[in-house]
């Protein structure tokens, strides 16, 4: 016999368990409001009534019971759904990125293969352009603050202090600039500075 077989008749039998204890507490009920009715009719009414409310309520439970288990499996299935929708945009989302960066490295591709004496700054001003457009249209912001701008920890990163015309404190010149995206720094601008005023 396979072991589908098997479960099938377990479950017949475990059926025919609680079909059997059904009808035991059904009799006992039953025996229990015989009983008091050889005493007193109107109270084994109210027996037979209380016991009718009970099992009710008892049906009721189970149903509430199940249609929870229920609940529960459709909100386990709603979060793998939606889990793999997130992923599914996050990788459109890459996907659009990166067909937009092979533009910015085919101007590059494009401006090595010029000959060694040719000037190339041209075509990489407007790749740089195209690239600054790229992360412009991704929310990503250049951190470059301008000489005499006060110091902002967050955003930059001292290097050293140099002598400079500007106010002491204040930024003397950009090393090397930075990136913010969505108000967060992803890479802080690195700058000189001012360590006198002249």
């Amino acid at each position: 016999m396979s072991d589908e077989a098997d479960v099938g008749h377990d479950e017949s039998e475990e059926g025919a368990v609680d079909e059997e204890a059904g009808d035991g507490e059904r009799a006992a009920e039953t025996a229990l409001a015989d009983a008091v009715a050889e005493y007193d009719d109107a109270l084994a009414a109210e027996v037979a009534a209380l016991e009718r409310e009970a099992a009710e309520s008892a049906e009721r439970v189970e149903e509430l019971e199940s249609s929870l288990r229920r609940t529960k499996a459709d909100f386990q299935n709603y979060k793998k759904r939606a889990k793999k929708r997130q992923e599914q945009e996050k990788a459109r989302a890459t996907e659009d990125l990166v067909a937009r960066l092979t533009d910015v490295r085919d101007n590059l591709v494009r401006a090595l293969d010029q000959d060694a004496d040719a000037d190339i700054r041209p075509g990489v001003e407007s790749t740089l352009e195209t690239f600054d457009r790229v992360l412009g249209e991704e929310n990503v912001e250049i951190i470059s603050p301008e000489p005499g701008q006060s110091v902002d920890p967050e955003r930059h990163e001292v290097m050293m202090r140099v002598d400079s015309e500007h106010p002491e404190g204040t930024v003397a010149d950009v090393y090397k600039e930075g990136y913010e995206m969505a108000d967060k720094v992803i890479e802080a601008a690195q700058v000189t500075v001012s360590d006198d005023e002249k």
